[in-house]
């Protein structure tokens, strides 16, 4: 997986400037000073030194938003907290040090949290329970979240930034060929639980449609990996998470991809913070005018995802 460090992340971080003044006195004799001149004198370091203090202040004055936050309620000033199950490549996964999260996700909340004049925290959530932090652990979600109907009933979103769809993954070398998800019938498939996948496969084997065998994993890379070992047959999977992993790999080929209706992805936040959705909103519109979106999309995804 490529690894782009266009994210800047987790910690919250403040430049502070501190202005420091030196003089220097010239050899010579000093002539004595009156007390007027003295008293002068005070006053115009009293009046430099207020103006330093006055610069000083400006200096460690946060830039003003470009985007209108009246109204919008977060959970730390001037920080947007994010939560994110860091372990879904190319969304979110874990830069080579281990720590330092990086991703398409991060790489657009960022970007977002820059335009609102907010640095931003990402906050490792299992994906499982992930949406009741909102208002209580963190401002938003943005974690590859589907809008859905019944997602909207209980929480807001920003427009999508990003289309979707479910798609089949087979082993570069399988001769299968899938032209629906009818032909699963008879196979066993890992999928993450919990996941748009998980909810499409488990309706298709409850209602009798198809006859499988499902792997729910806390962690979509746990599907790859048992697909690798031959423990499943096939992985469904989030199309634009499949093209990443096609993209960075020849081990994988998707064999299916059900394009009828697009998923659309968003950014989730709590019923009450509709200000916090305009802000959102309005930034995401920027960096989409502004081409931000495409090459991000272009970065993450590449050539597979065309």
């Amino acid at each position: 997986m490529k690894k782009r460090f266009m994210a800047l992340m987790c910690a919250s971080i403040a430049t502070l400037g501190l202005v420091a003044c030196t003089s220097e006195t010239g050899s010579g004799t000093v002539p004595e000073t009156t007390e007027t001149e003295a008293a002068e004198t005070d006053s115009t370091e009293a009046t430099e030194a207020e103006g330093m203090e006055t610069e000083e202040t400006d200096v460690q004055e946060a830039p003003a938003s470009a985007i209108d936050l009246s109204g919008v309620t977060l959970k730390s000033d001037g920080v947007l907290s994010v939560g994110c199950e860091v372990g879904y490549p190319p969304f979110e996964d874990f830069a080579d040090d281990g720590t330092t999260p990086i991703g398409y996700d991060i790489d657009i909340i960022t970007a977002v949290a820059d335009k609102l004049g907010l640095e931003v925290n990402i906050i490792n959530t299992a994906w499982d329970g992930i949406f009741a932090g909102i208002d209580v652990n963190y401002d938003v979600v943005c974690s590859a979240v589907t809008i859905t109907p019944e997602r909207q009933e209980t929480m807001l979103f920003s427009t999508p930034y990003i289309n979707n769809y479910q798609s089949v993954v087979l082993l570069a070398d399988d001769d299968k060929t899938i032209s629906s998800f009818n032909d699963l019938d008879g196979m066993t498939i890992a999928l993450q639980k919990e996941t748009t996948s998980d909810i499409l496969m488990s309706d298709y084997k409850s209602t009798g449609t198809i006859d499988i065998q499902i792997v729910a994993n806390e962690k979509v890379t746990s599907c790859f990996t048992q697909l690798q070992n031959g423990e499943v047959d096939a992985v469904v999977v989030d199309s634009t998470v499949a093209d990443g992993y096609i993209n960075s790999s020849d081990d994988f080929v998707i064999a299916y991809k059900d394009t009828a209706e697009a998923e659309q992805f968003g950014i989730a936040m709590g019923k009450e913070n509709a200000a916090l959705q305009a802000a959102i909103n309005q930034a995401l519109a920027e960096l989409e005018e502004e081409g931000y979106i495409q090459e991000t999309y272009d970065y993450w995804f590449g050539a597979a995802a065309e």
